[in-house]
């Protein structure tokens, strides 16, 4: 079986003081990455910052055991706290090779209830955020070997009860995705997306919009260390793809994949048969067409 190193390679990874981003934190650092453990200590709504110092906690849990990791506590909806992630990296280990962006916030309620204040600071936490450390950190990973960046996303942009504002943010960072595999092709930067599911503060927060049984199950059946081993992958030089996005739970993992149905071709369209042939354009067939970011080149000695 393939044992993957990662002793050459500097991460950072954002909300990693708790659930998921710990999870991530400890595996890659067990592994031999060095790793900024980045987490402001925000509540789960993001509306404050609560007690104590989760990142510093988790470093000196991952030092203890004998890796390498640095806190930042740099809040990453300012720029500022995007330059100092990478700045931290840059003046701790020498250089940067990859970024997940783990940090999320979530609160349920339904769509017109939401203050308009909320929408945005959903943007700001899961668009806006990984779009600044994304920015701060894109000439340094240009610089490394093997350049990764992997967002977290969630199925929620596919449509959730009362996670308008989480869903909608989601669906926007699942757009900047696609968007920056494509920028990345050039320079070999690898950009993709994870959607996991875990028994996490997050998920607990979101308890209202999902059935107990549902609950039950993600407390005790999927854990944060389901989802690692996919992000530590996506954030390797042996990975090759770009522009895709993982599904992970509990031990489950699975591509979600966009396709181009063959639909119908008539160049008389009317309103009519739009109507009249509207399974075609729904049917997903074998000539469904996966839409795809192109693969870059990985050099050889990856």
């Amino acid at each position: 079986m393939t044992t993957l190193d990662f002793s050459d390679r500097v991460v950072v990874i954002t909300g990693a003081g708790r659930g998921i981003g710990r999870a991530h934190a400890e595996l890659l650092a067990s592994r031999g990455a060095a790793v900024v453990v980045g987490d402001l200590g925000a509540t789960i709504d993001g509306s404050g910052v609560e007690e104590g110092d989760p990142a510093r906690e988790v470093a000196e849990a991952i030092t203890a055991a004998g890796g390498r990791a640095v806190p930042c506590n740099a809040d990453i909806t300012t720029e500022e706290g995007a330059h100092a992630l990478v700045d931290i990296a840059l003046s701790e280990f020498g250089q940067l090779d990859a970024v997940i962006n783990n940090a999320g916030i979530v609160r349920t309620a339904r769509f017109d209830e939401v203050p308009y204040e909320e929408y945005q600071r959903h943007l700001d936490v899961h668009y806006f955020g990984p779009l600044r450390l994304c920015r701060a950190a894109w000439p340094h990973l240009i610089k490394s070997p093997a350049g990764r960046v992997v967002n977290t996303i969630s199925q929620a942009m596919l449509g959730n009860p009362d996670m308008s504002h989480y869903g909608g943010s989601k669906g926007a960072l699942f757009g900047l995705t696609r968007n920056l595999a494509v920028e990345g092709l050039a320079s070999g930067v690898l950009v993709n997306a994870l959607a996991p599911g875990a028994g996490t503060r997050m998920a607990e927060a979101s308890a209202d919009s999902l059935s107990p049984e549902v609950m039950e199950y993600m407390r005790t059946q999927l854990r944060p260390e389901h989802v690692a081993p996919v992000a530590a992958y996506l954030v390797h030089p042996a990975c090759t793809v770009t522009g895709e996005v993982f599904n992970v739970a509990g031990g489950i993992v699975n591509r979600l994949a966009l396709v181009n149905t063959a639909g119908i071709h008539d160049p008389a369209l009317t309103v009519d048969t739009v109507a009249d042939r509207f399974d075609e354009i729904m049917a997903i067939s074998a000539d469904a067409i996966p839409q795809v970011v192109a693969p870059a080149e990985v050099p050889a000695s990856s």
